[in-house]
């Protein structure tokens, strides 16, 4: 057990009526990552055994996934018939959605096969806002310079450009087809938007809808697709395997329908994978802000048909997730917060790190407080506070306004803004790396593109505040566009199944890893699901 400095012992440390002072740090911040960031554990990662990345580092939890044998043969597809659509995107959030859009703006038709409902996804919970260099002050290559130090300078130059270079051209996307983003204080309609600042960036660049930018976006996005007679959207339909023809091509995918209880197969031009992430795998044993469906399946079905992957063993930690009541741990407090000027104090009073220092940096020294024994305990929970009495009290408006996301959570955790703090520790928030792409989307594999958070490259080994949304719309309309492009193209498929799986299970034999996993996991354990039993169930009155 962690020890603690007792919550009201913390209370009374807390300064109420002055900016407290910023204690310097002996550790460079590399010492600091070094020494408290998960990454950087004992047993935060092995070598995968297997695939095309065999010898590459991982996380452990996430190796087992994407290691894992498949969950169906060849006898499982026989008497199915397959539909058939030029495009195929398994995943229904922001990434899903734009590349859906763009795939039907370059004339395809597109199939939507969502894991629980479209719309349903991380998206929906970015709070903070989009990164776009669209003020005066700004600049792509501010932009793409912020990213690539952001990120330890370990992210594809080509795709940072891309994201940079593509972020004024997704706002005017966004913006026509109906976002409404905050405009600057007294502006009026068509003027100037209000821009803020981000950890890690040297300039304002942060877009938003107050403080649920991604529940706005989403709505948007949405009822576009919903609305497009050429997309026909797959709810609660999980892809279980993808398909490949006798060239290693990825020709579709076979879903599960999970009202039905029975496979689809899905024949298609081209595959986009926009999954997400890995958070519900709760790596390292750590609560995530993750919606209930990022179990890492993109992941583990791209490495099985043989697409390369990146960074799989850097994750990103978001520093201000709910430490407290424990039934909401792991909520997260957006980043806006601490943009807007709330500052992390210790159980001491102490402020003990710049709050727009790079999250990896943030959420180090919130583990190193709490290590040392500065963090502040209550019922168990261990935390640093956010100390947003000390910025309403200057700024109160901000709670209506700007925060409004902060105010409907502080009073799901019973606690008052402008009175007390909110106890914070860090949450699992985000997969920094994934599958290996290139400008637009393609992986090794031909047929297959990603898109979003299941795709590595963007964000190198930390990502900064807004660059999240920004990459799913612009890797997730050139995926679209590129995808549709090659399904124009025609190619002769020959016999289409699970051939890929055949060779994976006899590379699995050689390599003494047997009795293992399975994947796609489809949901966390908790959920106590699985497939066979699941399917079963199906045919019992």
């Amino acid at each position: 057990m962690i020890s603690a400095i007792a919550f009201e012992q913390a209370m009374a440390s807390l300064v109420r009526d002055a900016d407290p002072v910023l204690r310097p740090d002996p550790l460079s911040r590399e010492e600091l990552l070094e020494a408290y960031h998960p990454d950087a554990g004992p047993e935060a990662r092995v070598s995968l055994r297997v695939g095309p990345n065999r010898g590459d580092p991982c996380h452990p939890a996430l190796a087992r996934v994407v290691e894992g044998d498949a969950l169906i043969g060849d006898v499982d597809l026989a008497a199915i018939a397959p539909m058939s659509t030029d495009v195929l995107v398994v995943g229904g959030g922001g990434a899903g959605a734009a590349a859906a859009l763009s795939a039907r703006a370059a004339g395809a038709e597109v199939v939507v096969a969502a894991k629980l409902r479209i719309g349903d996804s991380n998206t929906v919970m970015a709070e903070g806002g989009i990164q776009a260099a669209v003020g005066e002050d700004d600049s792509l290559q501010r932009h793409f310079d912020d990213t690539m130090r952001g990120g330890h300078h370990a992210a594809d130059p080509a795709l940072v450009a891309r994201l940079a270079g593509d972020g004024p051209d997704v706002v005017r996307w966004l913006i026509g087809l109906g976002v409404d983003f905050d405009l600057a204080e007294g502006a009026a309609p068509g003027a100037r938007l209000m821009r803020k600042r981000a950890g890690g960036t040297t300039a304002a660049r942060i877009l938003s809808h107050r403080d649920f930018t991604g529940l706005e976006i989403m709505r948007v996005l949405r009822e576009a697709v919903e609305l497009d007679r050429g997309v026909t959207v797959l709810n609660r339909s999980p892809a279980i395997e993808l398909l490949s023809d006798e060239y290693g091509r990825c020709a579709g995918a076979v879903l599960y329908d999970l009202e039905h209880r029975v496979f689809k197969l899905v024949r298609a031009g081209a595959v986009i994978l926009a999954t997400g992430g890995a958070g519900r795998l709760h790596l390292t044993g750590f609560a995530t802000s993750n919606h209930y469906g990022a179990t890492a399946d993109g992941l583990a079905l791209a490495y099985r048909i043989g697409a390369r992957l990146r960074e799989v063993d850097s994750f990103q930690y978001h520093p201000t997730g709910v430490a407290h009541p424990p039934h909401l741990a792991g909520g997260l407090i957006s980043e806006a917060v601490r943009s807007v000027g709330a500052r992390l104090i210790n159980g001491l009073g102490e402020r003990f790190i710049d709050e727009l220092a790079p999250r990896d940096v943030v959420t180090a020294a919130i583990l190193r407080e709490c290590a040392q024994g500065r963090g502040v305990g209550r019922d168990g929970s261990v935390g640093v506070f956010l100390d947003t009495p000390g910025l309403l009290k200057e700024r109160p408006q901000l709670l209506d306004k700007q925060l409004v996301s902060l105010k409907h959570l502080a009073h799901r955790c019973g606690v008052d803004p402008c009175v007390d703090p909110l106890l914070v520790y860090p949450t699992l928030h985000y997969q920094n790396g994934g599958v290996a792409i290139d400008g637009n989307g393609a992986t090794s594999v031909e047929g297959l593109y990603c898109a979003g958070e299941v795709a590595g490259g963007v964000h190198g080994r930390n990502r900064l505040m807004g660059n999240a949304l920004l990459d799913i719309f612009v890797f997730g309309r050139r995926a679209g566009a590129a995808a549709a492009g090659q399904a124009g193209t025609p190619l002769a498929h020959g016999r289409i199944g699970l051939g890929h799986v055949q060779r994976w299970r006899r590379e699995l034999t050689r390599a003494g890893v047997t009795g293992g996993s399975l994947s796609p996991v489809l949901y966390p354990a908790y959920g106590n699901f699985e497939l066979r039993s699941h399917m079963a169930a199906g045919g019992k009155g």
